[in-house]
């Protein structure tokens, strides 16, 4: 961890994701102004003391809809890693340890997940349960589930035929202790970089999914939402959509960093 803080682009983003956290804990209370309420003799309107980014085409502070609707977008993306992370790490480390019919079957599920395409599938989702970001997020975790079961796969067996694993099963050890005290410490350092990097692109696909009105009903703000609303009125805001975009930028970029930082030997300049 300590390799980690020293470097530059580690530090920094941890930084821009102390500032989204802060923004998703206590956006809706610290928005300036009510972001759902309408003010029609100001549609449109260009960044002012009382406006600090302007209006949208309804009248709504956009500062205070960003502000507010970072609650809804972050928290949707850690939804979405929370059930891949569910569905796909114990899965993942029992395929060692349950022996071949247990393997068999978790790989082929895995397989049939992975040629599902993410915004297909969303949409059958929302079509079938409602449009709601719950109905929209537990497709998208569950199609991050192999990402999450590769890993800890992967790193389950890189153990499974160490000589301590080996005793540990000679004593009598079963699957689930093996995995508790001998695979799990192996996995979190690859399950920590796969988490960092699969919120980030969570983060992107609920910002695409709101940019396309699934998953969350207007006027409830997210920054998809907010990037699609300005997309509208370009002409006569052009510089609209620059917040929203950034935003999403920045929060998947320092995800990103911070994936790339922890995968990186400690001897490796970012």
């Amino acid at each position: 961890m300590s390799a980690l803080y020293r470097r530059p682009s580690a530090r920094f983003a941890l930084v821009v994701l102390a500032g989204v956290g802060f923004l998703a804990a206590f956006g809706p209370l610290i928005a300036p102004q009510d972001p759902l309420a309408q003010h029609m003799g100001e549609l449109l309107r260009g960044p002012s003391p009382r406006h600090w980014l302007g209006t949208d085409q309804l009248g709504r502070d956009v500062f205070s809809r960003l502000v507010a609707g970072s609650t809804i977008s972050v928290l949707a993306a850690l939804q979405s890693v929370l059930i891949g992370l569910t569905l796909g790490v114990l899965p993942g480390l029992l395929s060692v340890f349950l022996g071949r019919a247990f393997e068999w079957l978790s790989l082929r599920l895995i397989d049939a997940l992975i040629t599902l395409p993410f915004l297909v599938f969303a949409i059958a989702m929302t079509a079938l349960l409602g449009n709601g970001l719950v109905q929209a997020m537990f497709a998208v975790g569950l199609l991050i589930t192999p990402a999450f079961y590769r890993v800890s796969r992967a790193a389950a067996l890189s153990v499974a035929n160490a000589p301590y694993v080996e005793a540990a099963r000679l004593m009598g050890a079963t699957s689930f202790a093996v995995i508790a005290w001998h695979a799990w410490r192996k996995v979190l350092p690859a399950l920590a970089v796969t988490t960092a990097a699969m919120t980030g692109a969570c983060l992107a696909i609920v910002a695409s999914l709101t940019f396309l009105g699934i998953g969350v009903v207007p006027p409830a703000p997210t920054w998809g939402g907010e990037l699609a609303s300005e997309l509208k009125t370009l002409y006569d805001r052009p510089f609209g959509p620059v917040a929203p975009a950034f935003l999403i930028i920045a929060t998947v970029w320092a995800l990103n960093a911070l994936a790339d930082a922890m995968r990186d030997p400690p001897g490796v300049k970012p």
